[in-house]
């Protein structure tokens, strides 16, 4: 179906092509972008809320900027689709997500208004500093870098070591502080108490309605008028907000706040704004999901709602003749209260994923048990390695993803001191249409280095079940347990639990010839091509290794006493994963073997639909079988590593 856009934004193939109009005509602008979105997202999915919200906010920087030259950095980019629809990509944006088309965050290579790709959190004022930093240093003075974060963003920690950074440097940088008061849920801690102080004070919004222009115009007859300005704009703040404004202890010059729904005035505001030298904050108040009523009143809910009728608002769902599993982000939180009703020693942790980890459900069961720390993946490492510390259970529940960024939290905090945290590593392998910055690739190779940690994958829901039974267990030490995005393989998951022996896996068929190794819920993969081989006369093994730390040696002898064709598949990188530990194994104790490893190709994975992905990185059921056939085919006279 053919989308069509508005009078005006038809017209608008560029930015340029935007700053043709006048500013009058920019509110009807705003309405023409905020359907064309509804209408797009509404039949092909996506993030949708969060690009409602900054309708206004992105047109007046199109508007008041000279883009792409002044640079624009977006932080985690769900709220970029208006900005990718007004820089040349509006006929493919119907492709959002889509495999092959354009991606649902901006990507430096796919079009030179997209100054820096991003995906996770709190890392726009860096980026941005460094461009601002690098402009400074080449002469280019007249350039403008500007920071979108909003304050969900602004509770990682690396925000706020950017902004300290920032406040020394006088480089030409804006961060607008885009102020919803939500990420995906909503947002806690002190920093949404403070930016709620600030914009209640009426007294304060009166005064700095006059504040920006009267700057902007006093700065441009030299630095004595422009330091008088600043000591009478330092004063009346302090004194109007009672206490010193945080931005304006860093050396940012705050503004604010400003209405994020006023195109005109935002237009203005930012064409003022480049005219003040050196760091400035600029405060805009939004509404997440504005212009579509059911998503102003549900924001977690709308934030990617999947497809839906946009005019009764009825999101679809697809019809199955039987009952489904659920999710397995579901059977994690419904066990983990379960669990946590037995044990009073359980808490739960998440970095501001509450909804998406399914820690919701024990928060609201046992909310004295359940934390959400705000978007800070290395506090919530560190902040259950201390509740250990105190003989207490932390399930510290957080995307593989997003785990990179706590790596060193991981060696450092618990491995080196054998704390009982239980890491539940949700969204692990190739998650689909969030595309390279949401797979969760990496978590075997760079947790398998790391000592005294036990790696674990489930098969399916009842061995989740059963890992983080065992993982609770008294003096169990730090326990990993991947589980992929989506849903698992069992709708009569909820059975009985079973502690498993640590680093045990188990045979699930025993067969001729050729050897398969699986780990985590990619096994069911394999069970699917055994069946189909079965059908051609092909009776292939199956093992599920289940740990791949430590691994299970009594079994891969076994394997390798009885097989010299293995195959083994894993939904992680090759380079250092689970078919790397295979082999290592193979090579510590002398075996010779043909081994092919399948899995994640040492390449960046793009976006699209996870069994789309899975097949082009040839580790579905349809290359297992291929594989398969020929090797039952081959007759190896030496050491072979495919």
């Amino acid at each position: 179906m053919q989308i069509e856009a508005g009078a005006l934004l038809k017209n608008i193939l560029y930015p340029s092509d935007l700053r043709k109009l006048k500013d009058s005509d920019l509110e009807e602008v705003c309405k023409e972008l905020r359907q064309f979105i509804i209408d797009i997202v509404s039949v092909n999915g996506g993030h949708f809320a969060a690009s409602l919200g900054v309708v206004e906010l992105t047109v007046a920087l199109h508007y008041a900027l000279n883009t792409p030259y002044d640079q624009i950095v977006f932080d985690v980019g769900h709220q970029a689709y208006g900005h990718k629809i007004l820089t040349g990509r509006r006929e493919q944006f119907h492709t959002n997500r889509i495999l092959g088309g354009i991606s649902g965050f901006p990507k430096r290579e796919e079009s030179e208004y997209d100054a820096f790709g991003v995906g996770h959190s709190s890392t726009s004022i860096s980026a941005a500093l460094g461009m601002a930093v690098a402009s400074a240093y080449k002469g280019e003075t007249d350039r403008q870098h500007v920071a979108i974060i909003g304050d969900g963003a602004l509770t990682g920690g690396m925000a706020f070591e950017a902004l300290n950074h920032a406040g020394i440097e006088k480089s030409n940088l804006l961060v607008i502080l885009n102020d919803n008061c939500m990420s995906i849920d909503p947002n806690v801690g002190a920093l949404k108490e403070y930016l709620t102080s600030i914009t209640t004070s009426k007294s304060y919004n009166k005064f700095r309605d006059e504040l920006i222009s009267i700057l902007a115009k006093i700065s441009k007859n030299g630095p004595d008028a422009y330091g008088w300005a600043k000591k009478i704009e330092q004063s009346i703040k302090g004194t109007l907000l009672k206490n010193a404004n945080l931005f304006e202890s860093l050396n940012f010059r705050y503004f604010g706040p400003v209405d994020g729904h006023d195109v005109t005035k935002l237009a203005k505001t930012i064409e003022d704004l480049k005219n003040i030298n050196g760091p400035k904050l600029l405060h805009v108040v939004t509404v997440k999901g504005k212009g579509y009523s059911l998503a102003e009143k549900d924001q977690t809910k709308w934030h990617a709602p999947g497809l839906f009728d946009k005019i009764t608002g009825e999101i679809k769902k697809t019809t199955h003749d039987k009952p489904q599993p659920l999710k397995y982000q579901d059977v994690f939180g419904h066990t983990l209260v379960e669990l946590a009703e037995a044990n009073d020693k359980i808490m739960g942790i998440t970095p501001a994923m509450p909804s998406g980890s399914s820690m919701n459900i024990m928060m609201n069961a046992m909310p004295n048990r359940a934390f959400d720390v705000g978007i800070a993946e290395q506090h919530a490492v560190t902040f259950s390695a201390g509740l250990a510390t105190q003989g207490l259970v932390p399930f510290c529940n957080i995307y593989s993803s997003f785990m990179q960024r706590a790596y060193d939290q991981v060696i450092h905090d618990v491995a080196l001191q054998k704390l009982n945290v239980v890491f539940c590593l949700d969204r692990a392998g190739l998650v689909g249409a969030d595309g390279p910055t949401h797979h969760g690739a990496y978590d075997i190779s760079f947790m398998r280095c790391v000592p005294n940690l036990i790696i674990g994958a489930p098969m399916n829901e009842e061995e989740l079940r059963n890992m983080m039974y065992t993982a609770q267990l008294d003096n169990i030490g730090p326990f990993v347990i991947r589980y992929p995005r989506g849903n698992g393989v069992m709708p009569d998951w909820k059975r009985p639990f079973k502690a498993l022996p640590i680093g045990k896996g188990r045979k699930l068929i025993d067969g001729e010839e050729v050897a398969i190794l699986t780990f985590g819920h990619v096994g069911n993969e394999a069970a699917k091509a055994i069946i189909d081989l079965n059908a051609e006369g092909i009776y292939p093994s199956h093992y599920d290794i289940r740990f791949v730390k430590p691994l299970d040696e009594e079994l891969l002898h076994e394997v390798f006493q009885k097989f010299n064709k293995v195959i083994t598949v894993e939904d992680g990188v090759l380079p250092g994963g689970f078919g790397s530990a295979i082999l290592e194994f193979m090579s510590n104790h002398n075996y010779q073997a043909q081994v092919i490893r399948l899995g994640i190709p040492d390449e960046i994975v793009e976006h699209g639909e996870q069994k789309e992905l899975w097949r082009l990185c040839n580790y579905d059921a349809e290359a297992i079988v291929n594989e398969c056939k020929k090797l039952s085919k081959t007759q190896p006279t030496q050491f072979q590593v495919g």
